[in-house]
């Protein structure tokens, strides 16, 4: 609190091995007898938020889930129980094993809901203690949700919050008469320059000036994975080189602040019309005890485009407005000031910074206002902008890079840097081991987890740096699948996330049955070259991947095993590791040079 963005509240995705945009999140229950709460970073991220605010909100909301869920369907809701015992498990895992208290709980993410689903839910919280844990639908449009409470007494006293994404600022008749709290429970998700703080300033004002939404969550906290993945950059902030410490605070984070350091949740908005004569908008809130804070935001329409929706066209010009404070407020006599400017092409920025107190005369003040201009004005006198060391300088992924996954206690389940894109890879001690390979990287999503988007049939972890060409990729592999089993090492691999079905690049797989293959496509669709190999499921090989502008070759126990492979697409890409389906397999001693 009062040292920068200061948020409120806090989403995180409750993991289900399924990709949900930039990679997949390993669930606490990868398989119907496994329980574990210490998978994943969001944990870590939840206790560390608590850290630094403990009275900051927790939400949690799936992507996707489990297979075992759906008993072989890719829908949660058949067997509505088994979903209900997942998701209260995971809240009651945080409380049991975090000591945190979750206070929300979503349904499904953008997808669809079930009534019979939701009012179970309710029902088994309240039978677990979790009154307090409140209930958000449907984390997508409008409709249908509000048609259903208004129709299904039942389910309206179920649901505390209706939750939109990227409304546009707008709602729709059904939701105000249900009278429900109101919120954009996913928004933003523009890139992190200044037009994306303009975009962020004028919806964190603008949907509750037009649609009445009390609440507005950025998708997402921080880019923290690689930027060439869908929606590059689209966080508050960038902290996207863990290996060299380099982050940006980027224009989103002041402008979070001019809201996040002067309101706290419990604070009422007042009922105020809020749109400037000149264009911008103003919201007033209050927390009932005499203090008064007051936003003012002028952004012009192509200085505040979010990535969507399609933002109407709309004319800011330069004006001076005056406000009159009525009732208890009229006794004020100053309030301090706080003010950002986008400069784009005409002058520097300017991000929350602290002008002379304004003063108020009988009720009254004038604000001379310009466009693309933020300003708090308020009765609270604990702003802050933070004053930090400059961060660690921006580097490249390293050019040699090694991981044996020797590591007794890791702090997290997965290896640094790996980023999984279908399937989840942990670390693992192998006890039927004694030799060199104690200590491994396995995949362990064994079926095709209920999907949010397109996994891959295959899975596959990537890492280093987009714009490698020519490099060498080493791994000791071991197949745990006999007959059918397989694995890859890649490179110069292009495409992750929502798109990871299409990722193309130069893939080395070999297969228990005896055979190998180098395809230009993670389907493997694309045969470049193919042959026998003698691997064999249930021991170790050293795959070598060697790549050198248009030329490719194989090594297979340090011997070649293919050679003279012209490879022309892509260009340039990521390394990567991976298994041919769903199915339990190790990876040791990896390295890319």
């Amino acid at each position: 609190p009062n040292f920068g963005a200061s948020l409120h509240i806090l989403k995180v995705e409750i993991g289900g091995d399924g990709q949900s945009t930039d990679g997949t999140e390993p669930s606490h229950m990868h398989y119907e007898n496994d329980e574990n709460y210490f998978r994943g970073y969001e944990w870590w991220l939840m206790k560390e938020a608590k850290k630094r605010n403990p009275e900051i909100k927790l939400i949690g909301l799936p992507w996707t889930f489990p297979a075992w869920i759906g008993k072989g369907e890719n829908w949660p809701y058949d067997y509505p129980d088994v979903t209900v015992y997942y998701i209260v498990s995971w809240i009651l895992g945080a409380k049991q094993y975090h000591d945190l208290d979750i206070d929300y709980v979503g349904i499904w993410n953008e997808r669809s809901f079930n009534s019979k689903y939701i009012k179970l839910l309710r029902y088994t919280l309240d039978k677990h203690g979790l009154q307090q844990v409140r209930i958000v639908a449907s984390d997508r449009l409008w409709e249908p949700i509000s048609f259903a409470l208004l129709l299904d007494p039942e389910l309206h006293r179920v649901v505390d919050v209706i939750g939109a994404h990227y409304p546009g600022t707008e709602t729709v008749p059904n939701a105000i008469l249900t009278q429900k709290k109101l919120w954009s429970s996913e928004d933003f998700s523009t890139f992190n320059d200044e037009i994306g703080a303009g975009c962020w300033a004028r919806i964190l004002n603008q949907n509750y000036v037009n649609g009445n939404m009390t609440s507005t969550i950025a998708w997402n906290l921080v880019a923290s994975y690689y930027e060439e993945l869908p929606f590059g950059r689209c966080g508050l902030m960038t902290a996207q080189e863990p290996w060299s410490g380099h982050y940006r605070v980027e224009a989103p984070i002041w402008i979070t602040a001019h809201t996040t350091q002067f309101t706290q949740p419990g604070w009422s908005y007042l009922q105020v019309d809020g749109h400037l004569e000149g264009g911008g908008s103003f919201v007033a809130l209050t927390d009932g005890l005499g203090n008064l804070t007051i936003i003012i935001e002028t952004m012009s329409h192509n200085h505040s485009q979010c990535i969507r929706p399609l933002l109407p066209h709309f004319n800011v010009s330069p004006q001076r407005a005056t406000f009159h404070l009525k009732g208890s407020f009229y006794m004020l006599k100053t309030l301090e000031v706080w003010y950002s400017r986008l400069g784009f092409e005409s002058a520097q920025s300017t991000f929350f910074q602290q002008l002379h107190p304004v003063k108020v005369w009988r009720g009254s003040f004038s604000l001379d206002l310009n466009v693309d201009e933020v300003y708090t004005l308020t009765t609270l006198k604990t702003g802050k902008k933070c004053i930090c060391p400059d961060p660690p300088p921006s580097q490249p992924f390293p050019s040699n890079y090694k991981d044996d996954f020797n590591i007794r206690n890791p702090p997290f389940s997965e290896a640094p840097n790996f980023a999984d894109q279908t399937g989840v890879f942990e670390y693992f001690i192998n006890t039927s081991d004694p030799g060199d390979h104690v200590f491994t990287l396995r995949q362990v999503v064994v079926q095709r987890p209920i999907t949010w988007i397109s996994d891959a049939d295959q899975t596959i972890s990537i890492i280093g740096n987009f714009n490698w060409y020519n490099f060498t990729v080493t791994c000791d592999i071991y197949i745990e699948q006999p007959r059918d089993g397989g694995v890859f090492i890649a490179g110069r691999v292009d495409n992750g996330g929502i798109y990871v079905r299409s990722t193309k690049g130069i893939f080395f797989w070999v297969f228990a049955d005896g055979t190998y293959r180098v395809t230009g496509d993670l389907a493997g669709e694309e045969i470049l070259m193919k042959g026998l190999s003698g691997v064999r499921a249930n021991t170790w090989h050293t795959l070598t991947l060697n790549i050198q502008g248009t030329s490719a070759w194989g090594l297979l126990n340090g011997y070649s095993l293919w050679e003279n492979v012209t490879v022309t697409k892509p260009s340039s890409g990521w390394a990567a590791i991976g298994t041919r389906s769903f199915e339990f397999a190790q990876f040791d001693n990896f390295h890319v040079e």
